[in-house]
């Protein structure tokens, strides 16, 4: 790995878990490093491994105290990171098309956003669904995935005051990033559009349709395809 006398380094997480920092920026190239972390942990930690959690540029590895001391995890860790190669099947990734209805009435910072750019509004939706994003983290809420890199055109802020409720399924933008909401939560993203796509379903094996590493697209469709693939239309405001 190509990085500064600093990196890779291990900070401490609590008494159960370790913080693997391999980055120190965010880039697409990360993924196939952490992936080939991920599958060294599983590999070495075995039932004494509870969680690893990937991000932009680290990897929280979670274990089991009672079977693994904080210091011996450490080791391992120490271990695992002689050597890394980067794993070319987490940088592939498995593709996902998510139908969105881009529209005011569910985005209504669409045109705000529109304004902020210097853009028209199907400039911004061009541009917004005309790239592949990349899924690097998971969390906030179980299903969220933060996914980048945005156009940097599109590049906005955050909300001053976030909304108390987004709907379900909202798409929506903030800084390099991208999203969809996959629950009813609070927010301060700036909501573009919906997804028909249903993104956390506990039928599911994994619960999550996302993964760290995987590839996504937004697709434009029509207000009439969107709720035949039973999207919801209520507008953000009556959502509330």
């Amino acid at each position: 790995m190509i990085q500064g006398e600093r990196l890779p380094r291990i900070e401490s997480a609590g008494l159960d878990g370790w913080m693997v920092r391999l980055f120190d920026r965010i880039d697409e190239a990360n993924l196939a490093w952490l992936g080939a972390l991920v599958r060294r942990c599983e590999a070495e930690f075995g039932e004494a491994l509870i969680d690893l959690v990937p991000s932009y540029t680290t990897l929280l590895v979670v274990f089991d105290p009672l079977r693994l001391s904080p210091l011996v995890a450490r080791h391992r860790l120490e271990m695992l990171l002689k050597g890394l190669e980067p794993e070319e099947a987490a940088a592939a990734g498995e593709v996902h098309e998510l139908p969105t209805w881009y529209d005011p009435s569910v985005g209504p910072d669409l045109e705000r956003v529109a304004r902020y750019a210097g853009m028209s509004v199907q400039a911004v939706i061009d541009c917004h669904a005309g790239q592949e994003y990349r899924v690097f983290a998971l969390g906030f809420a179980p299903g969220f995935a933060f996914m980048g890199l945005l156009d940097e055109r599109l590049e906005v802020p955050r909300l001053d005051t976030p909304r108390k409720r987004v709907p379900v399924n909202s798409v929506a933008i903030a800084g390099r990033q991208t999203a969809a909401y996959p629950a009813v939560t609070p927010g301060g993203w700036n909501l573009l559009g919906r997804t028909s796509a249903r993104l956390f379903d506990r039928d599911r094996d994994g619960f999550s349709l996302l993964k760290v590493g995987d590839r996504v697209r937004f697709v434009p469709v029509d207000r009439a395809t969107f709720e035949q693939q039973g999207g919801d239309a209520t507008p953000v405001e009556a959502s509330r």
